[in-house]
């Protein structure tokens, strides 16, 4: 984890589905006022599974400080973008 200037990076590569979800909840969950963005690393490559499991987990309302999710700035970042 990396936190510059309100966003949170994390690295996901490596994780399982399941364990990537549960670190991005406990990222949310702990995440202060300040923090605006929670950068995803996950990768291109092996990292889509998880960007897909991110996208179904988090849009459409289903975290109440998730205000939208966005691409970053290559194929293996997605960013979560908070109330």
């Amino acid at each position: 984890m990396n936190i510059t200037s309100g966003i949170i990076e994390v690295d996901l590569h490596g994780l399982r589905v399941e364990e990537a979800i549960r670190k991005v909840e406990k990222e949310l969950s702990k995440a202060s006022g300040s923090v605006y963005m929670i950068r995803l690393i996950h990768g291109y490559h092996g990292g889509t599974r998880i960007k897909e499991a991110v996208e179904d987990e988090f849009s459409y309302g289903r975290n109440s400080r998730v205000k939208s999710i966005r691409p970053g700035s290559n194929p293996g970042i997605t960013e979560l973008v908070l109330r």
